[in-house]
């Protein structure tokens, strides 16, 4: 039976992208979230609370960023998440910083799911990021969330 970390490492491998509009492959950028940390469900004003400090300590980077959110291929589970013009390390620090398992780091258009916390999950090469890229008019409200 699996363990619940190895539940989450395989579910993020199957994460898709909801963007209002195309990132450009020049520049590799990092996608962080402060929802559920430690894989915890909580409450829609809870993940709301953390994903504005979350906003807050991007905005100390003085780099280019976009909300975006993070889902399963059929949109039963949504997080709000953050395209960040960030390196990898600084990435991961931040994604450790809000409790998260791990963050997706792409680099030259190809995608890769990277753990932050001190686990033995080696880093995931996921493929092209435009294969898990949807673009929508509005990004959906992500305090809905269906249960399992």
């Amino acid at each position: 039976m699996k363990n619940v970390i190895d539940s989450l490492w395989d579910d993020y491998q199957t994460t898709h992208f909801l963007f209002t509009q195309r990132l450009s492959d020049d520049f590799p950028f990092a996608i962080v979230t402060a929802h559920n940390p430690l894989g915890t469900r909580l409450s829609p004003s809870q993940n709301r609370l953390l994903d504005r400090q979350l906003q807050s300590k991007i905005q100390q980077y003085n780099r280019p960023y976009r909300a975006l959110v993070g889902a399963t291929p059929d949109l039963s589970h949504m997080e709000k998440s953050w395209a960040i013009f960030i390196d990898k390390e600084q990435a991961v620090e931040l994604g450790r910083e809000f409790n998260q398992y791990a963050i997706y780091y792409v680099n030259r258009g190809l995608i890769s799911l990277i753990a932050c916390l001190d686990t033995i999950k080696p880093e995931v090469a996921m493929g092209a990021f435009n294969h898990r890229l949807r673009l929508v008019y509005e990004l959906p409200e992500c305090g809905h969330i269906r249960d399992e």
